[in-house]
């Protein structure tokens, strides 16, 4: 069972390519989503965040509010870090789980992990392949501000990452998506065949 990260920079089309894969049949694990659980209350990150950013974190709905948060980080690097190193622990440890209930369900194709961070994290190094998805800087930002952050904050945010063109030195594979869905779909099929026929191997 071949174990293959997707990743790309925010807003780069990672998102799209593990939604075609999904289409397809494939196993996609969104560590995101799983970034997002181990913040919830009764888990061990929740408590480490609140200590290390303080209560105003929290919403009213006792969640940590991620609008908030994000806002910290993003605006502090040495703040980020250490986020980051309370929640990417977490995520591989689930991660790993996922990837053996996959193995024990006899699972032979391959298996995908999405994630923004998977070369940040260093996720990378423990898989067999890297997609990468990438599409040009400015439309970041334009697919940014349609979803509602301002520039300002849409550059921010891109800052945080690692940029794009050294992301893609890590890649197995690389998906444009820069063009239209059709033309990342192609690819992507693409794609799923050379695994397919490597598995068949």
């Amino acid at each position: 069972m071949l174990r293959i990260g997707i990743t790309g920079g925010i807003a780069c089309g990672k998102s799209a390519v593990a939604g075609i894969l999904r289409e397809m049949g494939f196993r996609v694990l969104d560590a995101d989503a799983l970034g997002h659980e181990v913040i919830e209350p009764g888990f061990p990150a929740y408590g480490e965040i609140v200590r290390e950013f303080g209560e105003g974190v929290i919403g009213e709905s006792g969640r940590i509010d991620r609008g908030k948060l994000g806002a910290i980080v993003f605006a502090d690097a040495g703040k980020l870090k250490n986020l980051n190193g309370i929640v990417h622990p977490r995520v591989e440890e689930g991660m790993v789980a996922k990837f053996a209930e996959w193995e024990r369900e006899g699972v032979r194709d391959a298996v995908f992990v999405e994630a923004a961070l998977l070369v940040e994290a260093g996720y990378h190094k423990r898989l067999d392949g890297l997609v990468v998805a990438w599409c040009k800087p400015e439309q970041q930002i334009e697919r940014l501000t349609a979803r509602g952050l301002s520039e300002v904050e849409a550059r921010r945010r891109i800052a945080a990452q690692m940029p794009v063109e050294e992301k893609v030195k890590f890649a197995t594979e690389k998906i444009d998506c820069s063009g239209s869905m059709e033309w990342t779909r192609v690819q992507v099929e693409e794609l799923a065949e050379r695994l397919r026929d490597a598995e068949k191997r």
